[in-house]
């Protein structure tokens, strides 16, 4: 086990007006603190998503963790092959290399709050998704992304079954 011993010496505090937002409804995103704001420690950002829209598509990270915190609503998790619903107070992690994606359950909405850790700069991450809404870089960028990113995106039956 490896212990991620956060270099930074002041506590990092981001006011909900201060948050960059990249995207709209139906799909949301606040940057809160990435890792170059908490030594490594980790990256945090909010995301809505309204009416079942889709959050990530099947990926992996492969030296991070992430957790999903659900704020409210209710969405579908795939993790491994398994795909479960959580609800308002709901966590759920996925740990480093396993498969995972999310989205707003069908007909919902869902606000949750994700922590990755370690950190990986994921800022620039969400404002290339922005980038490929707007038209102007092609969704095949990310794949020359991958590694800088941690975002490994791969193929799951499961997921494609239930969504």
């Amino acid at each position: 086990m490896s212990l991620i011993v956060p270099d930074f010496d002041a506590s990092v505090i981001v006011r909900s007006t201060e948050a960059e937002v990249i995207g709209r409804a139906p799909t949301t995103v606040r940057l809160l603190a990435d890792s170059s704001a908490t030594g490594g420690a980790l990256s945090t950002q909010r995301v809505t998503l309204t009416g079942g829209a889709d959050g990530a598509r099947p990926h992996r990270h492969d030296r991070s963790a992430e957790m999903f915190y659900m704020l409210d609503g209710e969405a579908r998790f795939l993790s491994g092959d398994e795909v479960v619903t959580a609800g308002a107070g709901d966590l759920v992690v996925v740990p480093p290399g396993r498969p995972h994606a999310f989205a707003a359950a069908p007909g919902c909405d869902a606000d949750m709050l994700i922590v990755i850790t370690p950190g990986v700069e994921r800022f620039e991450y969400f404002r290339h998704l922005q980038r490929i809404a707007l038209g102007e870089v092609t969704p095949e960028s990310l794949l020359e992304v991958q590694e800088r990113y941690d975002t490994y995106f791969l193929h799951n039956a499961a997921w494609d079954r239930r969504r």
